[in-house]
């Protein structure tokens, strides 16, 4: 179990994961470039995680600065512009938890480095043109691969008890009208705005890990 988790905390380092909350909000321009501003809260459960078996110097997502920056010049066309860390009283609600919330900005200069962002931070992303007179651009972010949903009754009942009080967050602000559709269409997120200058989704993570055929969202503008 303990492997199954570790590789679910792996595959979901800024997206998705057990006893971590993320909103992620994208603003971009008309040229393709934009930012990234970003929040997550990671409890201390999941650090000590991250501990077990002498792999202190190895945590399961990305902690520092240093941590950022290494991860983002891998891929080019992002710069972090801001960064800061604290600890908060944890979104679990439980008493004497304490949550690390880090909020970081990213500023990318074109749409590759947006969808080489999400697909490294989520379970994959991609940009396309779909065909018309007026073609739309289509970015499509998965946030929950099927393959990766748990299968194992007692590890889904474990990530939803340590995942109580999180939210995945999403929202992208597009050059023009823009609409947001949840696939597959029966996923009822907590919040919705899919139409507008500004999309966003909202959704229990435990929720999330409890969708068998996955998560993703695809926005049109």
């Amino acid at each position: 179990m303990k492997a199954r988790i570790s590789a679910l905390l792996c595959f979901a380092a800024l997206f998705l994961n057990s006893c971590l909350g993320v909103v992620t909000d994208i603003s971009m321009r008309a040229d393709g470039s934009g930012k990234i501003s970003l929040e997550y809260r990671v409890s201390q459960a999941l650090e000590s995680i991250g501990r077990l078996d002498g792999n202190e110097r190895w945590p399961a997502i990305p902690v520092g600065r240093p941590d950022f920056e290494r991860s983002l010049a891998r891929i080019p066309g992002l710069r972090l512009s801001s960064f800061s860390s604290k600890d908060q009283p944890a979104k679990s609600g439980t008493p004497g938890a304490r949550d690390l919330v880090t909020r970081v900005t990213v500023e990318f200069k074109d749409t590759a480095a947006l969808t080489a962002f999400l697909g490294s931070a989520a379970g994959g992303a991609s940009l396309a043109k779909e065909g018309g007179n007026a073609p739309a651009n289509l970015l499509r972010v998965t946030l929950l691969d099927p393959a990766e949903s748990p299968a194992n009754d007692d590890l889904l009942s474990l990530l939803r008890e340590v995942s109580a009080g999180y939210e995945i967050g999403f929202s992208f602000s597009a050059p023009a009208e823009a609409s947001l559709t949840v696939v597959p269409s029966s996923v009822s997120p907590a919040s919705l705005v899919s139409q507008g200058k500004k999309v966003s989704f909202t959704m229990a993570l435990a929720d999330i890990l409890a969708l068998g055929e996955g998560l993703a969202l695809e926005i049109r503008w």
